[in-house]
């Protein structure tokens, strides 16, 4: 059998929840996803960004997230991220934001702004709590009276989501699993059970993974991501070399002002010689 493509890649993940013959589908993790703030489930959902533009998926920049709106005006935006940016809440609210204010048009009053939810599903630990799902509202400090409902954000950790320890009770479980990416079939198969809306995402991804057109996108998708992943990490040890020149740039002219030798210093920072003597007649 053909390895399955990882449901996780932006690019499959709304190729199963972004079409409109998968509306179900959407439907139904939307109201797993929203069963403790939505007072009723959804019945209908606009998926407002379902067509995937091919070019994007070689920007590794892209954003391929899905926006839909439900029937009673609520909007709905999700989002996969594979690796930490180490921005995530800032992005959050600031694509909150943008989502929220782009509701009203000239001469619309500010009561016609509609809640707007955001899901962000991450492949990483962000929250500092054991939690793999935690919902967040704007509340009062000391008393947790909640300022407005229109704010509302969900995050989904899945490496907090133990498989061996998992409720499969527990149908918001299940779409996670799924999404994490179960690899034993027996488990997959216990997953799908009386699932019928699980079974069709299943389904869906079996077919994905066995085509070849979609497999030649979700390759060109994975290596724009992972360009991405090794230029953060690039920067990332860039800026501790940074970091630690500077130290060491700090240390020497501690030293430098305590009078100590311009050879020992270099032997103790690690610096070259000729960059110490320059410190000190910077220094005097």
């Amino acid at each position: 059998m053909t390895d399955r493509l990882d449901p996780k890649v932006d690019f499959v993940f709304k190729r199963i929840f972004g079409v409109e013959e998968n509306k179900d589908v959407l439907l139904d993790f939307l109201n797993v996803t929203l069963r403790e703030s939505e007072p009723s489930p959804i019945t209908d959902i606009q998926i407002l960004n379902p067509y995937i533009d091919k070019n994007a998926l070689h920007d590794k920049q892209s954003i391929l997230d899905l926006h839909a709106r439900t029937a009673d005006g609520k909007q709905v935006n999700i989002e996969i991220q594979l690796f930490n940016r180490y921005d995530i809440e800032k992005r959050t609210l600031y694509y909150w934001s943008k989502m929220y204010s782009s509701q009203l048009e000239e001469g619309q009053k500010y009561k016609d702004l509609k809640k707007t939810i955001t899901i962000n599903i991450l492949n990483f630990n962000f929250i500092p709590n054991d939690r793999y799902y935690n919902l967040f509202h704007l509340r009062e400090h000391h008393t947790g009276l909640r300022l407005t409902d229109d704010i509302e954000i969900h995050f989904m950790e899945l490496p907090k989501l133990q498989t061996q320890r998992a409720s499969l009770s527990d149908k918001l479980v299940k779409w996670l699993l799924f999404l994490k990416g179960v690899e034993k079939q027996e488990l997959w198969e216990v997953i799908a059970m009386n699932e019928p809306t699980l079974q069709k995402a299943m389904d869906t991804l079996e077919f994905l993974s066995q085509n070849e057109e979609a497999r030649r996108l979700y390759e060109m998708r994975q290596k724009a991501l992972h360009d991405e992943a090794s230029m953060i990490d690039g920067a990332k040890e860039e800026g501790k070399r940074q970091g630690k020149r500077e130290k060491e740039i700090e240390v020497a002219k501690n030293l430098l002002e305590m009078g100590m030798d311009v050879a020992q210093i270099a032997k103790a920072t690690g610096l070259p010689e000729s960059e110490v003597k320059k410190l000190k007649e910077q220094l005097h």
